[in-house]
């Protein structure tokens, strides 16, 4: 992590939100239960337990969605450690999980968007439950029409990572039609989807990723596929428009030489060198993507037009949660791993 402080990976929302459980530990006979993984303590795998809690009861302004796939993201890893614990506290028990897609079960009173039997993905906060369960609330702006074009597999693996890489590309470093961007990580779950709103946008991209994945980022539609293994990137990748960091470390130092002047440097995972881009006249922004509504919308027309594909490497049951954070530990996930909550509803 070197002497900087350093953000912890992808898509870090619950860096602004503190987690405060909606169901107590003891047993509320009244209302109905659902399968949940909880974490009591935070520690090793073995802190995952995989229980019978009460199903959450949407408020006024949230929807509950019966969830058919969930995703499962670096940051789920990183607060069962025990890394946030400073800005979680020891609220237990806790429900991990970002993002997932499903069905609109209930609707609190002030809902208008949406209604039961709606086909739904969400992008949420830890506020209450999160993803890893049968059931999970979201407010009306974190969740949006599941694209129709893809399984639910597929869609619960978009709100968390999709949304990252469209507010990098789009909201902040403002990429456009024949510009060019650097893509460190291509292959992972943020990058396989930002290649690809890259290309949507007319820009040219120019990506990063190991030997075994150079095939699968020029088939997301990278221009340049760089073998990191192999090749430097900075002697391919120059004068570039946008850097969009997933690696961190050296790889983001190097990056500051390949970005033009007036470019920028976007950052998921590190802090960057504030000395260093006024140095060489650039911008660098250290990033953390929020729920948005609007953002998922996008992203569905974009999914429906077939211009974007999630790619979901591996799917698991909630009961092989320890053996799913062991896969999304290494880093070298292709796409995304999800949750197969429930059987994915016919028609």
């Amino acid at each position: 992590m070197g002497t900087s402080r350093k953000l912890l990976p992808v898509t870090i929302v619950v860096l602004t939100f503190l987690i405060t459980p909606s169901y107590q530990a003891t047993t509320q006979p009244d209302k109905p239960l659902m399968k949940a993984v909880v974490i009591h303590a935070y520690g090793g795998p073995e802190v995952l337990k995989l229980e019978n809690v009460p199903r959450p009861e949407p408020k006024e302004d949230e929807i509950l969605i019966r969830v058919v796939a969930a995703s499962i993201n670096p940051v789920d890893v990183a607060i069962r450690k025990g890394y946030l614990a400073e800005l979680i506290g020891n609220k237990f028990p806790l429900i991990l999980g970002m993002d997932a897609a499903g069905v609109v079960e209930k609707t609190g009173t002030k809902i208008s968007k949406f209604k039961v039997g709606d086909l739904v993905y969400a992008f949420f906060t830890l506020t209450d439950e999160g993803g890893y369960a049968q059931y999970v609330v979201a407010k009306e702006s974190e969740a949006a029409t599941k694209p129709k074009e893809v399984t639910y597999a597929q869609a619960a693996a978009v709100p968390a990572a999709g949304s990252t890489a469209w507010q990098v590309l789009i909201e902040t470093a403002k990429l456009s039609a024949g510009q060019t961007v650097l893509i460190h990580g291509g292959s992972g779950g943020v990058g396989h989807l930002a290649i690809q709103i890259a290309k949507a946008l007319g820009a040219k991209v120019i990506a990063t990723a190991s030997t075994a994945n150079q095939d699968f980022i020029k088939r997301m539609g990278a221009d340049v596929a760089v073998d990191y293994t192999k090749t430097k990137f900075e002697e391919v990748a120059k004068d570039v428009d946008v850097v969009l960091d997933m690696v961190g470390g050296d790889t983001l130092k190097r990056s500051y030489g390949v970005v033009k002047k007036g470019g920028i440097i976007v950052s998921i995972v590190d802090e960057v060198d504030q000395k260093e881009v006024d140095a060489r006249g650039i911008r660098g922004v250290e990033f953390r993507a929020s729920p948005k509504a609007s953002v998922l919308e996008d992203l569905t027309r974009l999914i429906d037009a077939k211009k974007i594909t999630p790619i979901v490497l591996q799917t698991f049951p909630l009961s092989a949660v320890a053996r799913a954070q062991e896969q999304i530990s290494t880093r070298h996930t292709r796409g995304k791993i999800v949750f197969q909550v429930a059987d994915e509803p016919k028609g």
